[in-house]
């Protein structure tokens, strides 16, 4: 065995024996009113997603991972690494900051705590202490800034890699203000392989679409809106999703996988339809509110009905990282998104 390629069909193999999971969820964290983070509330919200998901980001941009400081960030991937434990599910742990030297010192850090053998991709022993782990690979994006040639976000991204670590690129340009090019992506694919799994959140897809080599890298769409299109049991680039929705609709999506691998393109399509046009009138709901970034935002409004049933509608909305609650317009509009879409819970996980 001697191509990049087929090393990373291996180390894939070797992180995921059962199989790389079709649906990754970026876990909510979820607060009290005094901004501390609420882990009963992660616990129960995570407990209702888990049957149907079994790879997880955390902390991912829907679980405020660039807005958590250092302590809270230790916190989120504490309480990760215990479910991990705890119910054998697959683990990213995201490592997003806006600078290269920041996530190669996080990178090392949760290393050290966590794994404690050498950081080599190709080492036996680490590969077996990173699967007792649960942790399949470590989440970057390329640094921030819009000025940043497609030489420099390389390197930058060259540095990381370099480290040994299995690395997950996430194409984020709405919080990164670039993007990875389909030229760049094929150079580092070319010659690392621990770059095992890519997310591409962006909407434009140009990665997934350019017809370069991919090398064998597990591929996920993190976009929302049109899913039954893009995998490719239906012709799509993608072999996964990784959606900040499956906080809220981990069932629906579980379903619309299995009923595309099945052939059935129009019980997933219509399944599709619905989502899609609840998650675009809920995204839409958001824009105007200050704080948050819209991911997280939308699902929070939207958990908040699968927490609490139809009764949500009179309730005060979830509180963000920022400390503020969502306005009670917006939950009641979510409200009627999801009636009207057929999406509304008879009853919610902590009814």
């Amino acid at each position: 065995m001697n191509t990049v390629s087929e090393k990373r069909q291996a180390l894939i193999q070797a992180l995921f024996p059962a199989g790389v999971p079709r649906l990754w969820c970026p876990l909510l964290t979820h607060y009290r009113k005094d901004g501390r983070i609420d882990f009963d509330r992660m616990s129960a919200h995570f407990h209702r997603v888990v049957p149907w998901v079994k790879g997880f980001l955390i902390p991912g941009s829907t679980g405020d991972g660039w807005e958590l400081d250092d302590e809270e960030t230790a916190q989120v991937t504490e309480f990760a690494m215990q479910q991990a434990q705890k119910h054998e599910i697959n683990l990213l742990l995201g490592v997003l900051k806006a600078d290269t030297e920041i996530m190669i010192r996080e990178i090392s850090g949760l290393w050290t705590r966590y794994v404690g053998k050498k950081m080599a991709w190709d080492d036996e022993d680490t590969i077996r202490m990173l699967r007792t782990r649960r942790i399949c690979g470590f989440t970057i994006c390329p640094p921030r800034g819009k000025e940043l040639s497609q030489k420099k976000i390389e390197t930058s991204l060259a540095e990381i890699l370099a480290l040994g670590a299995p690395i997950a690129l996430y194409q984020l340009p709405q919080v990164t203000e670039n993007e990875v090019s389909p030229d760049t992506f094929e150079n580092l694919i070319g010659k690392y392989a621990n770059l095992v799994f890519f997310k591409d959140s962006s909407g434009q897809d140009r990665i997934a679409v350019s017809g370069r080599d991919k090398g064998g890298a597990y591929m996920v769409r993190g976009a929302e809106g049109n899913y039954a299109g893009w995998l490719r049991d239906s012709g799509g680039p993608y072999d996964g999703f990784l959606l900040s929705t499956a906080n809220c609709f981990a069932q629906e999506l579980y379903d619309l996988i299995r009923n595309l691998e099945k052939g059935d393109l129009k019980t997933a399509g219509e399944l599709s339809e619905r989502m899609s046009g609840a998650i675009r009138d809920v995204f839409s709901l958001v824009q105007p509110l200050p704080c948050g970034n819209a991911f997280t935002n939308a699902n929070k409004a939207i958990d908040h009905f699968f927490a609490f049933g139809p009764s949500a509608m009179a309730m005060e909305g979830p509180t963000l990282h920022a400390k503020v609650s969502i306005p009670a317009d917006i939950i009641v509009a979510t409200g009627d998104i999801l009636s009207r879409y057929s999406l509304m819970p008879e009853k919610g996980y902590l009814a």
